[in-house]
């Protein structure tokens, strides 16, 4: 018998369930990175849309000479002044580049609560779908605003409003199809590994928008547009909701572990501990994260009261009773801030590295995905720990703790010069990003499966949604606030940054002190 080609042992080493888990998360990080693709561009092209220029410094002294004629506009079109393109070529423009950023934020936060809600009650696939579709157009629709000659303000506010929400969409299906598929055991890194999705569209979409935004920074829109728009197409023709929508298990599965091959399968199911041995088992959630007081695991849905519910009868939690879950305010009112922290840096890092460092658009967007590689790294390292330590919440206040500080020294180091900058972007981009990669993945899916909700997977999505939808509060907010204090000196927008940050850490003071106090009640209980 001949042997197999190693393509083909390659194939039958894993599993179909396996290849499956593998399909869900490759294709729910690709769309992901394709939604943040879209939202980079508008932190590339602000150096275009205002430009520093006709100042006699610039001209007179020679060590700004080739600044000056850097930023001297490559084509002259109507309307277009020489400090950049109206209505953005004002002194005032700082605030109208944060009115465009607080439109999408604001509409994003206040779609989000509506996202999750209405996507626990549709299909994901369509849903995802048509908010990629829609996404893409609106993405597309600011870009049309430089080939038709657009000027009105309202035009690009409105363009990021809409934008703002039909992008809702995509975060809760995402992390419920890849919270479907993936159980606990690893959650931490797996999701560290599969949120850099975040980092990587951002880099990707820093580098075609720093393409164009000095020829035609209308491409950079239309572009990653039309790339969402046909990652939805993907998205029809791929994405499975659910292990059982293709006849597998779920890797959450505790009690039965299954084997399939092709159209064979069969099931070991596991033996059901008595009352006694499980009262005596040592169960992290419910020790760590339900109040004391509590006797049973509530089933939070609104539609039964009581502590057992079956699987068939389950329906969508109610907002009141995603709320209820143990840990979800506390991690949401963190995320606020953690999260205000990291759009702060994401839609105003390249206009502060051109002020900082006097170079053009296109550079400054290069040298700002060092940030996002920093997140990558960020994230795993966030989710690795977490998993080894089994405290999240302590995770993310150390991380928190470290981040501070290291933000004041990146005001203060950047401004030496290149090589400073490139350290401190890698190194504030990795503890800035950590906490909110970790809360928005493995925190959101570790209480949207929380024991109290006895199983009902319709959840996952309503608690994604609340809590993202509350960091994004926190995500229109900060760039709003840099816009503002930006002209007193960015300086003072370090500051706020450093303060949130600080009440990142101490909304989760409590829910660390749980943690820290589970772990010395569970070696007191081993000891004796």
């Amino acid at each position: 018998m001949a042997e197999l080609p190693p393509g083909i042992r390659l194939i039958t080493l894993f599993t179909r369930d396996q290849w499956y888990r593998a399909l869900t998360f490759v294709l729910t990080f690709m769309l992901y990175a394709s939604f943040h693709l879209s939202r980079k561009p508008i932190s590339i092209v602000k150096g275009e849309l205002h430009k520093h220029c006709n100042t006699p410094q610039v001209v007179e002294h020679n060590t700004y000479k080739e600044y000056a004629i850097q930023i001297q506009p490559v084509k002259k079109i109507a309307n277009e002044s020489r400090c950049g393109w109206e209505p953005f070529d004002k002194s005032n423009y700082k605030q109208l580049l944060g009115a465009l950023d607080y439109s999408f934020l604001c509409a994003y936060a206040v779609g989000m609560y509506l996202s999750g809600i209405i996507g626990e009650r549709l299909p994901i696939r369509y849903y995802l779908t048509g908010g990629m579709f829609a996404s893409g157009l609106f993405t597309a629709m600011f870009g049309f605003g430089y080939f038709y000659n657009i000027h009105s303000l309202w035009f690009y506010i409105v363009a990021q409003m809409a934008n703002g929400l039909v992008q809702t969409t995509g975060w809760p299906s995402v992390v419920t199809c890849i919270g479907n598929w993936f159980g606990k055991g690893r959650r931490g890194l797996i999701m560290g590994l599969w949120n850099s999705h975040t980092s990587v569209g951002n880099i990707l979409g820093s580098l075609i928008a720093g393409y164009w935004v000095s020829t035609s920074w209308g491409l950079s829109f239309v572009v990653p547009g039309v790339i969402i728009a046909s990652m939805g197409i993907v998205c029809f023709l791929f994405l499975i909701e659910h292990p059982r929508d293709a006849n597998c298990t779920s890797s959450s599965s505790s009690n039965s572990k299954s084997y399939m091959n092709g159209p064979d399968r069969y099931t070991i199911q596991k033996p059901e501990l008595s009352a006694k041995k499980t009262s005596l088992s040592w169960d992290p959630e419910k020790h760590c994260l339900l109040p004391d007081n509590e006797k049973c695991n509530k089933s939070l849905n609104h539609n039964n009261g009581g502590c057992e519910e079956t699987e068939n009868r389950k329906s969508a939690i109610s907002f009141s009773g995603a709320l209820r879950i143990p840990g979800v305010v506390e991690f949401s009112l963190c995320l606020l801030f953690a999260k205000l922290v990291s759009y702060t840096f994401l839609f105003w890092l390249p206009l502060y590295i051109t002020n900082v460092e006097h170079i053009d658009a296109k550079r400054a967007g290069d040298l700002s995905t060092l940030f996002d590689v920093g997140g990558i790294f960020g994230g795993i390292l966030a989710g690795i720990i977490s998993d080894r330590l089994k405290k999240r919440a302590t995770t993310c206040g150390m991380m928190l703790l470290i981040a501070a500080p290291t933000l004041y020294l990146f005001s203060a180091i950047s401004k030496m010069g290149f090589e400073a900058t490139i350290v401190m972007l890698l190194i504030s981009g990795a503890l800035v990003n950590g906490p909110y990669a970790l809360i928005t993945t493995a925190v959101s899916a570790d209480l949207g499966t929380h024991k109290s909700l006895k199983g009902n997977a319709k959840a996952l999505s309503t608690v994604t949604a609340i809590i993202d939808g509350t960091g994004s509060v926190g995500a229109a907010l900060g760039p709003l606030l840099a816009g503002l204090l930006s002209p007193s000196g960015w300086n003072n927008v370090f500051y706020m940054l450093m303060i949130a940050d600080a009440c990142a850490l101490l909304f989760l003071l409590r829910l660390i002190r749980n943690e820290l106090r589970c772990s010395l009640d569970r070696t007191l209980f081993k000891e004796h």
